[in-house]
């Protein structure tokens, strides 16, 4: 069976973004890095890739008229490699309907909460005001509402009792850097319900 083309969609560091790089340099790992997209021309993520030898295009939304001109960007950018899967990996710009039907049931994320908990944004902050003893992360397929479409995995984090939002994210995060290439893979293999 031929690997799954992954594009990657990022805006900042790629910690994420490398976790997949990682599990991909992986002999028995079902997928390849084809592409990494990115709407911030300074990540991080873009060295990242370009260190691997992996192709990256930037696209960014002020360059395009409207959404649906950004959005069809994206996917002529996404389909020049050829990819199966895209993955958005802390992508910070909210994609048009058109981009979420065209690569619906192909278009994944990862959210720092137990969907369908804590949806949206300041994830950890309001996890700590809540006072929830676990919290942890969730990769999803996307769908047109926000942080609600089918759930493929998640990982439970304990919340302590002295935690910050900055403490709480970090030990999230490296869940993340976890289930999201077991996401890939449960993908790649169809193993997904």
């Amino acid at each position: 069976m031929a690997a799954l083309k992954l594009a990657v969609l990022i805006s900042g560091r790629g910690s994420n973004l490398q976790a997949l790089i990682d599990a991909c340099a992986g002999r028995d790992f079902p997928a390849t890095v084809a592409l990494v997209v990115s709407n911030n021309p300074q990540a991080q993520g873009l060295a990242r890739a370009g260190a691997c030898g992996i192709p990256t295009a930037v696209i960014e939304r002020r360059d395009h008229g409207d959404r649906d001109a950004f959005d069809q960007a994206l996917t002529e950018a996404i389909g020049a490699h050829d990819a199966d899967l895209v993955c958005l990996a802390g992508f910070m710009s909210i994609l048009g309907a058109g981009f979420v039907a065209r690569w619906r049931g192909r278009l994944i994320n990862i959210h720092p909460s137990l969907l369908p908990e804590f949806p949206g944004l300041d994830t950890h902050a309001r996890v700590l005001v809540a006072g929830v003893r676990t919290t942890g992360c969730t990769v999803h397929y996307v769908t047109a509402e926000v942080d609600a479409g089918p759930v493929i995995i998640q990982q439970s984090v304990p919340v302590e009792a002295n935690d910050t939002p900055e403490t709480l994210a970090a030990r999230v995060l490296a869940a993340e850097h976890q289930i999201y290439p077991q996401a890939v893979r449960l993908i790649a293999e169809d193993r997904t319900t």
